[in-house]
């Protein structure tokens, strides 16, 4: 599934917007979840799940095509947990 594909959803299902104003909805959206997550923020989207950055430390690897160790440098990643109801949907 695309934003587009997101966007033609909200079209759809919430009659009464243009096009254009639903893509307005689904851009404004992911611009305040990104705007949390870039402050160090949680977001909680209640029967959803949670979106959450966390910090991994630098640590030592292998290069998988020539076996030789290298240093894989600290960096932050995105996490997603679904919720239970989400989980409960998805495995009945």
């Amino acid at each position: 599934m695309t934003k587009a594909d997101i966007v033609e959803g909200v079209y759809e299902r919430l009659g009464g917007f243009s096009k254009k104003e639903a893509s307005a909805i689904v851009e404004t959206i992911l611009d305040v979840m990104k705007e949390a997550l870039v402050n160090g923020e949680k977001v909680k989207i209640s029967s959803f799940g949670s979106f959450a950055v966390r910090s991994k430390n630098e640590r030592m690897g292998r290069n998988p095509k020539t076996g030789k160790p290298l240093e894989i440098t600290a960096r932050k990643v995105l996490t997603f947990k679904p919720s239970q109801v989400l989980r409960s949907i998805l495995n009945p």
